[in-house]
């Protein structure tokens, strides 16, 4: 066993395999996430403003669309010690509050000298809209699971 595949307990990833995820996002995860990040934009609190965009009402900030995939990643596959090197998404279509949605990665590449994933990543809403694609880069440290 080389010392990069001791990091993930259950053996390295695989090309193929996949994980997700759910969550209904509450109106409260607004606010949440504007008491980490200070986002007040309209389009998440004020029902008129956002009632004039092509939305037609509120949605929630990205980060909290993109949040689903942190815990995937972190929880699932590739697992606990993993973070995110790098992403690539975009954002392609609203999540508003009352939506549940799934949080989905595929790995598409292992790398065989460092614990380093490449992933194809998809948020969907539950009425199978797709919210958020792309692709993300992972390196996984050792935490003694």
């Amino acid at each position: 066993m080389t010392e990069h595949e001791s990091v993930w307990p259950n053996g390295a990833p695989q090309v193929g395999d996949r994980a997700e995820r759910s969550r209904e996002i509450r109106p409260e995860h607004i606010e949440y996430f504007t008491e980490i990040t200070g986002d007040t934009n309209p389009l998440h609190y004020d029902d008129a403003a956002a009632a004039a965009t092509p939305f037609g009402e509120r949605v929630v900030q990205g980060g909290v669309t993109s949040g689903i995939l942190n815990a995937v990643v972190a929880e699932d596959l590739p697992g606990p010690g993993t973070v995110f090197m790098s992403v690539n998404w975009e954002f392609t279509a609203p999540v508003r509050p009352g939506d549940t949605i799934t949080g989905a990665v595929e790995v598409t590449a292992v790398r065989e000298d460092k614990p380093i994933t490449e992933l194809e990543t998809q948020v969907t809403r539950d009425d199978g809209t797709e919210a958020l694609s792309g692709t993300a880069v992972c390196y996984t440290f050792d935490v003694g699971e």
